[in-house]
């Protein structure tokens, strides 16, 4: 991979730049080059039967804007570092065998336009602050069964500690059990001191 950054002498002999075409899959459908720019910022390595991890030396292509890695063995956790790809519009990491929470700094990549995670072993909320992911639809997650939140029609578990589910914890009426066991406490002292005095 190639910075697309480019000085005046590359610039003056842009056409030597270019190889034979070829055709590749861009956002599901083939896309006919008939010349390719050698900085071109396209990575295609799907259908490939990579193993291994992603390295996090990812995030060091500045120039990429497309991404597919699909189809492979690809195992461990999305790497954090694509959300420094700032120029990323179209991501595809499905069918492996990746685990973990999406990193949510994927959020903040404001040119991403195509996302498929879809059949893997993600887990956790998906992420929602900024970025488009709130504009993707579930298609983009579906066969992660530890995935939930929006788009999926799965809700993930609320906190232990919100203030809803401790409501639900209390008895009909808004009575709750430290009142009672408090009652049945003292009450019980009393009866026994009672008893006492009348022995």
């Amino acid at each position: 991979m190639i910075n697309a950054k480019e000085d005046v002498s590359d610039i003056i002999n842009w056409f030597v730049k270019y190889e034979e075409s070829m055709e590749f899959v861009l956002k599901g459908t083939n896309q006919p080059l008939v010349r390719i720019l050698k900085a071109f910022t396209t990575i295609d390595m799907s259908r490939n039967k990579f193993l291994g991890k992603i390295p996090d030396s990812i995030g060091n292509l500045n120039s990429l804007k497309y991404l597919n890695l699909s189809h492979n063995s690809l195992i461990g956790k999305i790497p954090s570092s694509l959300g420094s790809v700032k120029a990323l519009e179209s991501l595809d990491l499905s069918s492996n065998r990746l685990n973990g929470e999406i990193p949510r700094q994927l959020t903040m990549l404001n040119f991403l336009s195509a996302l498929n995670l879809s059949v893997n072993d993600l887990v956790g909320e998906i992420p929602q602050s900024g970025g488009q992911f709130p504009t993707f639809d579930n298609r983009s997650f579906i066969s992660n069964s530890g995935l939930c939140g929006f788009p999926l029609t799965k809700k993930c578990k609320q906190d232990p500690l919100d203030p809803q589910e401790r409501e639900g914890s209390n008895f009909v009426d808004g009575f709750s059990w430290r009142p009672v066991v408090l009652g049945y406490g003292c009450g019980f002292v009393i009866g026994v001191s009672i008893r006492l005095l009348h022995n």
